[in-house]
């Protein structure tokens, strides 16, 4: 099985990529905020405690995540793979996903991050407010802290991953296209 982690910054093109990429390889989207709304929408018991502890205002615990994400994996068995998307977010969260993934016996393939400037963030955030109606991505100073955020809290499970020696750095400037071959290059070496 083929477990891909695909990983950027805000606006480096995570969303439009891995439309792609599960197009051309058959893997199954995990996105943790749909899998969130789909337990709850369905009532579930994971999904009743992470709607009570969403309507404090608080954030779901890493505990109940991983039992959706495990959920989602079982009942997907026999799928050629998966593609993370929105997660692991922090190390902690790196370390109980491989720990799940390990006693499934399928780990964590690669992670291919999207390395895009921080200018080209902004631009492109700024760009995608204009056309998606998103507040969050029409104040730069909202778009800025995002950026800070994932810096802090999420960059360093690039490091948590090379020393794996799973982490691959992909540009994500150019064409849609270009930067999706890209991806597959690094893909086709292990698929």
């Amino acid at each position: 099985m083929f477990n891909l982690i695909l990983f950027g910054p805000p606006g480096a093109g995570k969303g439009t990529q891995s439309e792609k990429l599960i197009e051309k390889y058959q893997l199954i989207h995990l996105s943790t905020g749909d899998i969130l709304r789909s337990e709850i929408a369905e009532g579930t018991e994971l999904g009743l405690k992470a709607k009570e502890v969403m309507d404090l205002g608080e954030l779901v615990p890493d505990e109940v995540v991983i039992a959706m994400i495990k959920s989602k994996l079982e009942a997907n068995a026999s799928a050629k793979g998966f593609i993370f998307d929105g997660f692991p977010r922090t190390t902690a969260q790196a370390e109980a996903l491989d720990a799940l993934l390990e006693e499934l016996g399928h780990p964590i393939t690669i992670m291919l991050a999207l390395e895009v400037s921080e200018s080209e963030l902004i631009k492109r955030l700024l760009n995608r407010g204009k056309n998606s109606g998103r507040p969050d991505d029409q104040d730069e100073a909202i778009i800025q802290n995002r950026i800070n955020e994932y810096q802090n809290k999420t960059a360093p499970i690039k490091d948590y991953y090379s020393l794996q020696g799973k982490f691959r750095a992909i540009e994500g400037i150019g064409s849609i296209d270009d930067i999706f071959n890209r991806l597959c290059s690094q893909i086709d070496l292990i698929f």
